[in-house]
């Protein structure tokens, strides 16, 4: 069988729940498509399902002690962490989820997790109180702030809500994930040494020294899509307005940081003709003062007027400028007749596909951790995607450019 698994290097990791028994069924799906599996197992997985049991299915001892009982020969973390092309943990007990999100090492699945340098993979496995505990969920939070992908119980993909959550995925789905994460990294090869630009962040219009037109706009948004461009070996130009996120420099890349529409207008036109493609995430201001005061304005008066003219459209101007290959990629704010607006837009700025999402969707928009998007493209097929945290979106959306890249 040929499959996007073959040949995979897995490392499974078996916590303390009932749910511990599905995890033969995930090894022989994983070993049936190809991969090869190394289990580790917590000492309170052992009291649910016999290391005998999956020795016998992996055909490699299970991991649990950092030492050898017999011979006292040192079972290594690092390189476990270095063999492993995915770390699959499941079930993850709260307990497990708890230490990973703090760092706690006590025992060998917590200590390969920490030398781990492949994807990790999570499917809790506890009753839905325990799941819906505060301190679970920020546990979880944690953790995919860390870049692991949370398989929620009862959804078969990437997820962030409740509804009736608790039990572990079923096996057949947890497969599917990593089945279709290792399809997704296939593809990525188009985009390696690719050059993308990346708007985020709002603009900031001054009105005097003191006083800006602005929005609500934190980049979130756009530096998840940084992260997820970097990720698959591209290389990013980020023009990013005023925001109070720390960017930290990375390989691959450029941090160009401008404040106003027109700062990023013009540092935009000066990168795009060197780019493969660019995604439009910034909330630019559409309108600037006409006039800025040199001094702060006083209190004169019953009123301020401020006259308005409109900024340079920078999703226009790249359309425009937009060459035979090149991939531009949109965002649309709506709040309103929101489809029939972004279809406007895609056409009338020559965008590839636009990213559309509305303040009417409870955890998305402005200053969240999660987006609620739906993806219209050239062609205007759209898929909706449900409410999922911002990095998870970003694969969503860097998916659908590499995707853009091969129909051209």
């Amino acid at each position: 069988m040929n499959t996007t698994l073959q040949g995979k290097h897995i490392v499974l990791g078996i916590t303390g729940s009932i749910a511990a028994y599905k995890s033969c069924l995930i090894i022989r799906q994983l070993i049936r498509a190809g991969a090869e599996v190394q289990v580790v197992i917590t000492p309170a997985g052992k009291e649910f399902i016999t290391p005998i049991t999956l020795s016998a299915l992996t055909s490699k001892p299970v991991v649990s002690e950092f030492f050898a009982q017999r011979d006292g020969t040192w079972h290594s973390h690092v390189q476990l962490g270095l063999w492993a092309d995915a770390m699959l943990i499941a079930p993850a007990t709260a307990s497990t989820i708890g230490k990973m999100a703090h760092g706690i090492a006590d025992n060998m699945l917590l200590t390969t997790y920490l030398s781990m340098k492949a994807p990790v993979f999570v499917a809790p496995a506890m009753d839905l109180d325990m799941y819906a505990h505060p301190t679970t969920q920020e546990n979880l939070q944690t953790l995919r702030r860390h870049g692991v992908s949370i398989i929620e119980p009862g959804t078969g993909f990437l997820a962030s809500h409740l509804e009736g959550k608790g039990r572990m995925e079923e096996p057949e789905k947890i497969v599917e994930v990593l089945e279709k994460f290792f399809s997704h990294a296939a593809a990525d090869t188009v985009t390696d040494g690719k050059t993308v630009l990346i708007t985020a962040g709002p603009t900031y219009e001054k009105i005097d020294p003191v006083r800006f037109i602005g929005n609500y706009s934190s980049g979130k948004m756009g530096l998840a899509l940084v992260d997820e461009c970097l990720r698959r070996g591209m290389r990013v130009e980020l023009v990013l307005g005023p925001v109070s996120q720390t960017v930290e420099a990375k390989p691959g890349l450029n941090v160009t940081r401008v404040e106003s529409a027109l700062q990023m207008y013009e540092a935009s036109m000066a990168l795009f003709p060197k780019a493969d493609a660019a995604i439009l995430c910034a909330a630019v201001a559409d309108f600037t003062p006409e006039t800025t005061a040199d001094q702060k304005l006083k209190r004169e008066g019953d009123a301020l007027v401020l006259r308005l003219q409109p900024t340079r459209d920078i999703a226009a101007a790249l359309g425009e400028a937009k060459r035979p290959g090149q991939v531009l990629a949109g965002f649309a704010l709506e709040t309103n007749d929101e489809q029939a607006h972004a279809e406007q837009k895609l056409e009338r700025k020559n965008l590839d596909f636009i990213v559309l999402n509305s303040l009417r969707d409870e955890g998305a928009g402005f200053r969240t951790d999660t987006n609620k998007v739906t993806i219209i493209r050239r062609d205007h097929t759209c898929k909706a995607y449900p409410l999922k945290p911002k990095a998870e979106v970003a694969r969503d959306i860097v998916d659908v450019l590499c995707e853009t890249f091969q129909t051209l």
